[in-house]
């Protein structure tokens, strides 16, 4: 009997930098009350993540996810949007992630570019289109997250990658 690989990668601390190459890093930021009135415009910072929910009608929702653990043997793609992932209850999870590619060529992840971060439960992440993932991974019972996607994303918008051995993210 063949014994299983396991490939494992150890989770990096988020920071917008490490993860500019799969996307970008959206913190918390100081606002005031409705009525304010705020010198920040979102129209010209440069701290805005840049979305693309064009390409579809635009779905928000929680995800509520059973303990899944930190183990997985498949990535997934999104061509048409871009994915934004995070906790609403303030847990920290994790993703892997690996360099998006062509977006029309059916090409496999870069496996040499994957990397694992540990996501802290106070920011949501944006994958940037074409980004593989495998994700949120988590340790908690369960967990709530915040999902921004297409509507169809899950039927017209999922590319999967079986990975040739199990790969496991270390904290």
């Amino acid at each position: 009997m063949r014994e299983l690989t396991v490939t494992t990668i150890r989770a990096k601390p988020l920071a917008a930098k490490l993860f500019a190459p799969y996307g970008e890093v959206i913190y918390p930021r100081a606002a005031g009350t409705q009525f304010d009135i705020n010198p920040y415009d979102p129209e010209t910072g440069a701290e805005e993540a840049s979305l693309i929910l064009t390409n579809g009608t635009p779905r928000l929702w929680i995800m509520h996810l059973k303990k899944n653990g930190l183990v997985f043997r498949k990535l997934a793609r999104h061509r048409r949007v871009t994915q934004c992932l995070g906790s609403l209850q303030g847990k920290e999870w994790f993703v892997a992630v690996a360099p998006p590619n062509d977006p029309g060529d059916g090409t496999c992840p870069e496996l040499a570019g994957m990397a694992a971060f540990r996501i802290p439960g106070d920011c949501v992440i944006k994958l940037h289109v074409g980004t593989w993932h495998a994700g949120p991974q988590f340790l908690h019972d369960e967990c709530l997250f915040f999902n921004l996607e297409n509507l169809d994303t899950n039927k017209r918008d999922f590319e999967s990658y079986d990975l040739p051995n199990e790969f496991r993210i270390a904290p």
